[in-house]
């Protein structure tokens, strides 16, 4: 019978893009690694891993063999949901990653609700860009991601993600405060903030911009949305914020009606396929749900 945690190693391997990475981000030592996955390629017989300079890569043996422990580990994570359910209320840890913004804006609120209704319930949070949260998903580091989704740039989630759609945050843009414009062509010469280019959100808003027919000059660039709507506030630059941005500052600003108002971006709640029948998962989820809501309304 083959190894599960050497099957899960190898699956680490794929994730993290080599042996290395895979192994600073389990704390390992890459000799360790390495003695395992040669002793899962003596179990199954076939080679598992090839040499790429300095590098290696699954070989498409190795593929199909990950592709068959996601299956195992979702077998694994229904079994665990389906023992959790006998419970008659959430109990447990659960450990959440979620955004800059929700966290400060809805999550205490949420842990607030759910220590008052489920006091077994020891729920635990950690601030996470997305895609290094969605990582921590995969890897079993986190036990749900709260994410975020903006239009035109939704890829399918990887393999082994159950997603659930639990909120929507309108987007708008702001011109700086102070300038007068009289004429669409002087929106070409303004300076934006925007977030790191290799982000959805800002993906996005280059997009829409280009559909303006606008080449937007980045002057300003912060994962820290709070920053934006300061920088617009104080006449620096223009920026597209989301609405919980706007209203966690208490802000007075009005949209531009030159820029969109109509896009938002789409609040996700992601966990391990196979675990979206956990009790403790569907009462973080709920509650979750319920501020984003009422803040809403």
């Amino acid at each position: 019978m083959l190894d599960l945690h050497r099957l899960t190693l190898l699956r680490e391997v794929k994730l993290h893009g080599s042996m290395s990475a895979a192994a600073r981000e389990l704390s390992y030592s890459h000799s360790a690694i390495s003695q395992q996955l040669g002793l899962l390629e003596k179990e199954t017989g076939v080679v598992l891993l090839e040499r790429v300079g300095r590098n290696v890569r699954l070989t498409p043996a190795g593929e199909e063999l990950v592709r068959n422990t996601e299956a195992i580990l979702a077998a694994m994570e229904r079994a665990e949901a389906d023992l959790a359910t006998s419970h008659e209320r959430p109990q447990g840890v659960v450990t959440i990653a979620a955004f800059s913004t929700i966290s400060r804006s809805v999550m205490p609120f949420a842990l607030a609700e759910l220590a008052r209704n489920y006091p077994r319930l020891d729920v635990r949070l950690r601030r996470e860009d997305p895609e290094q949260a969605v990582v921590q998903l995969i890897s079993r580091q986190v036990d749900a991601v709260v994410s975020d989704a903006f239009p035109g740039t939704t890829v399918a989630p990887p393999g082994g993600m159950h997603t659930t759609l639990i909120g929507q945050d309108p987007i708008r843009g702001y011109l700086p405060h102070g300038l007068e414009f009289t004429d669409f062509d002087d929106l070409r010469k303004l300076r934006w903030v925007a977030e790191p280019p290799h982000t959805a959100s800002s993906q996005w808003a280059m997009r829409v911009c280009r559909e303006l027919g606008l080449e937007p000059v980045i002057a300003y660039v912060s994962s820290d949305l709070l920053f934006h709507l300061r920088m617009v506030e104080q006449g620096l630059a223009a920026a597209f914020l989301p609405d919980m941005v706007v209203r966690e500052a208490g802000s007075v600003m009005t949209p531009s009606t030159w820029l969109p108002s109509d896009q938002q971006r789409s609040i996700q709640f992601l966990v391990r396929s196979g675990s979206e029948r956990s009790a403790s998962l569907t009462a973080v989820r709920e509650a979750i749900t319920q501020v984003l809501q009422a803040s809403n309304m």
